[in-house]
Order: C-alpha cells, then sequence, then structure tokens
C-alpha cells in the first residue's frame, strides 16, 4: 500500500528526520512554512509553521506488523501507526503542536484545530472533573458486587479457617461451610485423601429466593454474624476462632514459626538452607497442645404468627450432593463427629445439650427459639480434648475473642470520618491484615503475608506501610525483618514465584520505616544486610551499562516483574530499584554521610539513565486517541517493546492474562515511574501517561482485573486531581471488596479470596487522602470528599504515625453557624515545618475570612507556615 499523508506544526523549530518501521518513505517534501529537506532524503528543518508532507509504501495497514512513523527530531520528537491516519480525525497532538493528517487534506494546524474542537468532545478525565463527586452509593449502582468467603483466625497463628454460605465466592452453592487452612494451604486428612471441607446446612435449602445478611461484629471485628431468613424463620449465626480450653489473649498468643508459615503460603520460595531449617521446625509447629476452635452458634427464631419448623443439618466432612460420604460417624449421646474413638472433628449441640441426630427438624412457636452449636477443632483431637472441648462456654469465648480484637484496635491510631462504612473498613482493614501476619509471639521474625500467598517484597509494602501509619511500628519492623532473613548470601531478596523486583521493593519499605521511627539502633543491627542488598543491585545495573543497549535498557535491569514470564527491562522493575537505592542514601545520611552520599550519586545515575530510555521509549510508541479529539505519547511497561502491548505492535504478541488484555500495560506500566519518584507527578509525561491510560485501561478510572496493582489514585492525588482520585477510589472498593465483611477479592472473577495486598493499598489510598507528606510540609485532608464537610459533620485523626511523628487533627463543620474549625497537633520533636489543611466547601464556597493561616482558592488549603507544635484553623462564610 502506499500512504500519502502531511505533517503540520503549528509553531515550532526543529532538526529531525523520518524513520518507517516496516515500510520505507518513497517521497518527502517540505510544502508550507519556513523549512526544507535536506538532500539525505529523510531529513528535514523548519522554523515557525512548516507542513511536510510524506508518501510511504507498508505492507497492509491492518492487523499484524502495523507500520509505525517515527518523527525523530530534537523536540518532542513522536510516533505514530501509519494505520490510524484519517482526514476526519486527523491525529492532533496540542501538546507538542503538531498535527497528522492526510495530505488531500489542505488545513493547517489552526484549521484542524479549530474544527476538532467545534465538536466540543470531552475526554474522560475531563469528564470526570466536570461531574459531581463520586460517592459510594453512586459507585456501588455501577459497578458489580462481589461477595467472599470470610478468613476467621487468630493474629500470627496460620491456623485459620474459611467460612462461607451459600454460594458466597461462586463455588459450594448447596451448602454451607467451612474449610481449615494453614494460611493459603487446605488442610488434608488421611481419613478425606483430600482437603477436608466441613459442610452443613441451615434451613429448607436452596430456592428461588436467598434472604442472607453477615455483618463483621461491630463492622470490624473478625467475629462473623450471619441472618438467614427462611419460611418465617430467622437463623442468626455467629462464628469465631479462639482456643480449645485456654483463654484467648496478648498473653496466651504462640504464634506460628514464620518459615513454616512461609511455606503454606503459595507461591513460596525458599533456599535449600531455608527449607532445610523449615523441616526442622515443622513438626513442633504442627503438633500443638491445643487447635484453634471454630466456634459456631444458631440461633432460629419463630417470627411468625404461626408455628413453623426450623431444620438443622449437622456438619459433615466432604460430603456431596447426595451427603453420601462415609468416612465418619455421628454419635449422637456426645454429638461427637468421628473419624474413629479419638480422632474427633466436631462437637454439636442443641440448647446446649449434645446433639441427638445429623438432621433435625423443630417446631417452634410464635417467638420461640432454639440454638444449634458446634465447636470445629482445626484438627481432629482425642476424645478426650473433645470432651473438655464440649463444656467450653460459647459467650465466655466470645468475650474472649471479642476484647483480643478490640484490644488490637485500641493500641492503633485512630481515625473517625463521616462516613460510617469507611469506618469500619479501616478498622477491619487493619485487622485483617494482622489476622495473615504471622509469626511467633511475642518477639520474632513475621511474614506479612497477602491472601493465600506468602509475602512478596512488592507487594507487602502496603501492608507493612499501613501498619506504620496507624502506630504499630514494632509490627512493622517484625515483619521487615522476614525480607532480611531470607536474603540470598548474595544479597538478592526474592520469596515468591520468581519476581525479581523484591530486593529494591523491600528497601523502599525499609526506608519508609526508618521515615516513620528514626530508628537508629534498628538501622544499625540491619545495615550489613542493607549494603549486600545494595551491591547486589549495582552490580545488576553494571552488567547492563553495555553501549549495545542504548535505547534498548542502558543501566537498567532486566528481569521477571510480576506473574507473566516477561524478562524485560521493564520500568516497574527499576523504579522500586531506584527508590529502594534511594531511600538508603536516605537512611544512612546522618550515620555515613559519606557512603550516603555515594549510594545517592549512583541512584541519580541510575534515574538519569531510566529517564533517558523512557523519555525515548515515549518518542518510540505510537500516539493514542482520546475522547476529546486530541492525541497523545504512549509508552510501554518495558524498554524492548513499542508502545502500550495491546495495541498489537508485533504480530506475534498474545498478551491477555489475569482477565485483561490490558494488565501489563496497566497493573505493571511506566506510571509506576511517577510513584518512584523518576518522573515528576507535575511533568507533562505524568499527564500524558494518566490519560491513555484512563481511556484505553480503565473503567470508571478503575484499572481492570487486579486494579489495586495501578497506582494511579495517588498520582492524582499528588496532582491535585480531587475528583478523578474519588473515581478511582470509591469505584476502586465498592467493586471488589465485599460490601457486607470488607475483605477484598484480588480479581473481578472470585480468584485469591481475602487479599490483603488489594486491600492495604485501599487503605493506604485513605491514609493519603487523609494525609501526605511532602517534603518539609505535611498535607491534611488533600483527598477528602466535600460532603464530609456539610454541617454537623466531623473529622478526626488521633496519633496517626507520620514521617514527622505522630500528628492529631480534629475537624468540625459548623456551617450552620459560618465555620469551619480545624486543630492540629504535632508534639514530636521532628514536626514539619509546614502545614497545609485542605477544607473544601461542600458548595465549593469561598471563605470571607480565614484566620490561624494563608488560604489558597486556587485548592481550597489553608497554610501554616513555622508550625510550632499547635495550630488552629477557622475558615467564616458569608451568610447565604
Amino acid at each position: 500500500m502506499t500512504i500519502k499523508l502531511a505533517i503540520e506544526w503549528k509553531n515550532s523549530s526543529a532538526n529531525g528526520r523520518v524513520s518507517v518501521s516496516r515500510g520505507n518513505i518513497v517521497g518527502i517534501k517540505a510544502v508550507r512554512g519556513n523549512g526544507s529537506v535536506t538532500d539525505k532524503g529523510a531529513a528535514f528543518a523548519f522554523e515557525g509553521e512548516f507542513r511536510l508532507e510524506l508518501e510511504v509504501t507498508a505492507n497492509g495497514i491492518a492487523g499484524g506488523d502495523p507500520a509505525i512513523v517515527t518523527i525523530e527530531t530534537d523536540r518532542d520528537p513522536f510516533s505514530f501507526f501509519l494505520r490510524d491516519v484519517h482526514i476526519t480525525h486527523p491525529i492532533y497532538i496540542p501538546a507538542y503542536g503538531v498535527v497528522v493528517t492526510t495530505a488531500e487534506d489542505e488545513r493547517s494546524y489552526g484549521q484542524i484545530e479549530q474544527d476538532i474542537r467545534a465538536l466540543g468532545l470531552v475526554g474522560n478525565l475531563e469528564q470526570i472533573a466536570h461531574e459531581p463527586e463520586e460517592s459510594y452509593e453512586e459507585a456501588a449502582r455501577n459497578t458489580r458486587e462481589l461477595s467472599g468467603p470470610t478468613w476467621l483466625g487468630l493474629s500470627r497463628d496460620v491456623r485459620i479457617f474459611e467460612v462461607s454460605y451459600r454460594g458466597i465466592g461462586g463455588e459450594e452453592l448447596f451448602w454451607d461451610w467451612v474449610q481449615p487452612k494453614l494460611h493459603g494451604t487446605v488442610v488434608q486428612l488421611p481419613e478425606t485423601g483430600e482437603a477436608v471441607r466441613y459442610r452443613y446446612l441451615l434451613g429448607r435449602g436452596i430456592g428461588c429466593r436467598e434472604q442472607l445478611t453477615r455483618r463483621l461484629e461491630d463492622g470490624c471485628l473478625p467475629i462473623l454474624h450471619a441472618e438467614l431468613q427462611d419460611n418465617g424463620i430467622s437463623y442468626q449465626t455467629t462464628s469465631f476462632v479462639a482456643y480449645e480450653t485456654s483463654e484467648l489473649g496478648a498473653n496466651s498468643l504462640r504464634g506460628t514459626d514464620y518459615l513454616v508459615a512461609d511455606g503454606y503460603g503459595h507461591g513460596h520460595m525458599l533456599t535449600p538452607e531455608q527449607e532445610r531449617l523449615r523441616m526442622e521446625r515443622l513438626p513442633e509447629e504442627m503438633n500443638h497442645s491445643e487447635e484453634t476452635v471454630l466456634y459456631f452458634r444458631c440461633t432460629a427464631v419463630n417470627t411468625e404468627k404461626a408455628p413453623r419448623y426450623a431444620w438443622f443439618k449437622n456438619i459433615v466432612p466432604n460430603a456431596y450432593v447426595m451427603n453420601n460420604t462415609s468416612n465418619y460417624t455421628f454419635d449422637g449421646a456426645t454429638g461427637f463427629v468421628q473419624f474413629a474413638e479419638d480422632r474427633v472433628c466436631g462437637v454439636s449441640k442443641l440448647n446446649g445439650q449434645p446433639l441427638q441426630a445429623e438432621e433435625t427438624a423443630i417446631l417452634l412457636l410464635p417467638g420461640e427459639e432454639v440454638e444449634f452449636a458446634f465447636y470445629l477443632p482445626h484438627r481432629p483431637i482425642s476424645r478426650e480434648r473433645a470432651e473438655r472441648l464440649s463444656g467450653q462456654s460459647f459467650d465466655d469465648r466470645l468475650d474472649e475473642c471479642r476484647n483480643f480484637w478490640q484490644s488490637k484496635l485500641s493500641s492503633a491510631a485512630r481515625i473517625k470520618l463521616p462516613e460510617q462504612r469507611l469506618n469500619e473498613m479501616v478498622k477491619a482493614g487493619l485487622l485483617h491484615l494482622d489476622l495473615v501476619t504471622y509469626g511467633r509471639e511475642p518477639e520474632g521474625t513475621l511474614v506479612p503475608t497477602i491472601g493465600v500467598y506468602t509475602a512478596i517484597g512488592s507487594e507487602s509494602s502496603p501492608i507493612i506501610q499501613f501498619m506504620d501509619s496507624m502506630g504499630h511500628a514494632d509490627t512493622a519492623r517484625r515483619s521487615l525483618q522476614f525480607f532480611l532473613d531470607k536474603q540470598h548470601d548474595d544479597g538478592f531478596i526474592q520469596n515468591f514465584n520468581g519476581y525479581m523486583l523484591e530486593t529494591g521493593a523491600a528497601l523502599w519499605s525499609m526506608g519508609e520505616h526508618y521515615r516513620y521511627t528514626r530508628d537508629e539502633a534498628w538501622l544499625a543491627g540491619i545495615k550489613p544486610k542493607l549494603l549486600k542488598a545494595y551491591e547486589y543491585l549495582r552490580e545488576w545495573r553494571a552488567r547492563n551499562m553495555k553501549e549495545e543497549l542504548r535505547g534498548f535498557g542502558y543501566g537498567m535491569l532486566e528481569g521477571k516483574t510480576a506473574d507473566p514470564e516477561d524478562p524485560f527491562h521493564s520500568f516497574m522493575l527499576n523504579g522500586y530499584a531506584y527508590i529502594g537505592m534511594s531511600r538508603l542514601a536516605e537512611m544512612l545520611a546522618s550515620t555515613e554521610p559519606a557512603l550516603s552520599e555515594e549510594i545517592a550519586a549512583e541512584a541519580q545515575a541510575f534515574k538519569a539513565d531510566i529517564r533517558t530510555e523512557f523519555l525515548g521509549a515515549v518518542a518510540r510508541s505510537p500516539v493514542v486517541p482520546l475522547g476529546d479529539g486530541t492525541w497523545v505519547p504512549s509508552a510501554p511497561p518495558w524498554v524492548e517493546h513499542r508502545g502500550p502491548l495491546a495495541l498489537y505492535s508485533e504480530s506475534s504478541a498474545r498478551w491477555l492474562t489475569h482477565g485483561s488484555i490490558v494488565g501489563r500495560d496497566s497493573l505493571l506500566g511506566p506510571l509506576y515511574l511517577v510513584f518512584q519518584e523518576v518522573i515528576s507527578p507535575d511533568e507533562r509525561e505524568a499527564g500524558f501517561m494518566l490519560s491513555f491510560h484512563n481511556e484505553l485501561m480503565c473503567t470508571r478510572n478503575v484499572a481492570l482485573s487486579q486494579p489495586y496493582y495501578s497506582i494511579h489514585p495517588w498520582v492524582h492525588l499528588k496532582r491535585g486531581e480531587v475528583k478523578a482520585f474519588l473515581k478511582a477510589y470509591y469505584n476502586g472498593f465498592t467493586g471488589l471488596a465485599d460490601r457486607e465483611t470488607y475483605s477484598f477479592w484480588e480479581h473481578y472473577w472470585h480468584a485469591s479470596p481475602h487479599k490483603t495486598h488489594e486491600e492495604s493499598w485501599f487503605l493506604m489510598q485513605t491514609r493519603w487522602m487523609l494525609y501526605m507528606e511532602e517534603g518539609e510540609s505535611l498535607r491534611l485532608l488533600l483527598g477528602v470528599p466535600r460532603k464530609w464537610l456539610e454541617d454537623g459533620k466531623a473529622i478526626e485523626l488521633a496519633d496517626v504515625a507520620t514521617y514527622f511523628g505522630p500528628v492529631s487533627l480534629q475537624v468540625e463543620s459548623r456551617l450552620s453557624k459560618g465555620t469551619l474549625h480545624a486543630q492540629v497537633s504535632c508534639a514530636s520533636d521532628r514536626k514539619p515545618g509546614t502545614v497545609i489543611v485542605r477544607l473544601p466547601h461542600p458548595q465549593g464556597l469561598h471563605p470571607v475570612k480565614v484566620t490561624g493561616g494563608v488560604y489558597s482558592e486556587a485548592d481550597e488549603t489553608v497554610a501554616i507556615s513555622h508550625f510550632d507544635g499547635k495550630a488552629e484553623i477557622t475558615l467564616h462564610y458569608a451568610a447565604i
């Protein structure tokens, strides 16, 4: 095919040349303006307005191996797919002041720009900026609802239980069930020969209508309440985990050795020595004097005015549709479900007495109730222990469990918001993270696991950082130790499924912990391991400082970043390595300034190489259209490719993975460079990436598949784009978290429940919307919704941990009296120099008077300079 096209510059100056991949230039000429084509054929130069026309031959413009035209200039170079050039929709790049159209289109740049603007088109992010702020209610109406099973257990102890009702989680539509697990690994018993799952049934069975609701106690504690309505009977259940006989409390909590727990997480990686140590410790860890126990009670109440029957089917190990399992017996005299005399797997009761029959129908008069209960040890126990278990008080155990988890919350910072769901989600989230952070108590290494998986340097980072944010610095420190304990002799840190990015990500998290704590003693103790990690990264980088890699990853690390086997020079991998080095230099600045400067210089050189390779990749990547008629430059996730993978610039590519074609581009893509401090949030390339990411790879500003891998909400916050942030924030958790119990899925297709990586990024988003450090400044409430400041509402942060020490904030809306009032306090000796508080009026009004600081109308903030540890702000508004 032969294509004739024209390139119109608005008003610029450049020297450059044209190149075509998978095609040839057969003609080039300067048509209009002050410019010329040199005798070298594809080279040109111009100043001011300029029109260049090309004639290109290519082997077709549709399908694979598309021709890409690159305009290589010394200023704003760009590329485009030849197939994308069209007279009715020219490639219009206002950021560069250039358009590409067909040669028959004689319009100038200004005329084309005017015609496109006249269409009144609006891009996605612009549309969000014009809409009302997003809310939970609006997001919930427009996103899928994912219910999931609930994980119950004890902090630190790998012996947990997964609980579900009637197909919640996309499976087992026939039964209610409980499954013991060793973190991500199912429990296999010799009697079953496979994973054991205890199935039971409340009510008559599955029908055309399901009336089931669930809720955590107090909206946040790992105590599950559920209610099933069936034919006038209300089945009200409570489930929680405690010990067989010992009282549950901080002093009795033993936990599980971290290496043993690590091995029960999916994707774990152990060196031969670590495997040997784990096997040595395994027998002791798997033979405790008592099991964790799932305590379950159902109170069935007749809510009608006529007698009604209540039905119960007792727990059965691995029952199926016909309930034809025969590997157990039921003892009606004791209520024991057992594999053998000394292998009791469950204790069942009816009204406090042993359950006499596996299936029961009981007539209840109006208002009458009956109580069915079972106590399920994690693994079968002896008859003697079962008899002791049968005598346990459900209410006493419930009180212990409640007090245990409430004490966890009382030791943390407090966040109180005007949106009750978010209040509960923050507290539930902290406990969800703690529930699956395993290790021996009261001291020693912890493994901060992520759903069914073991810990990962990247995915565990928000878990650890939120713990730090909530004042649980000791838990964060012990969790970081996991990565140091498992570090390889050469300094490499790798714990999961061949991932290569953990070394840099772990260093970054350690740097963040240091920012919170300034713990010099801790730093001194781990410094040798940190330096080994740095040397590993430095040598890895040095291996890639080859001239033949200029433009293809010079000075960058190569390797697998996530699940897909993509061993390239990816930006996410390198950004984590850079920010890890940068934080290490910062940590050493006060104690080893010379070494700190050496590492900082290496980090800056590394950053420069990443930036050079990234900007080169942007120039080589085809521009893409936005909804407002403009086009923006794009970028690939790694240097070796041209443009977003999902645009298939290579015909042999197959990019579908984890339920999304755009997953690699979106979730592992170049936007991470902004978060990782390689690209500044206010650079135009950050805006390019936000724009093409939003329009190509998001729905309601939420990424597809595993959306919390996408870091764009943080970038929106840093750029002051509050509406875009709130769009991503609310639509993110409404579509991925269980709306009743608040635990998160990993994916939208019921893959990987209780995924604490996703939940912790949600929690960190909440933290950032409430407070975020920026240099020597602390920014407060920079992303909160306006409705949170409606009359009578309040926001409270009590001793939240920041880089500047604990900070407290109280905000009261007294708009009925014409004021918004805020108090900030920080007693630390490293308090911020400036505090900036955003106080957006619900109707967008601006105050007529401000006391306590300097008001900025542009971003609705009050700046308190020379902050002395306490401040009060009052915004006064005119009467409406």
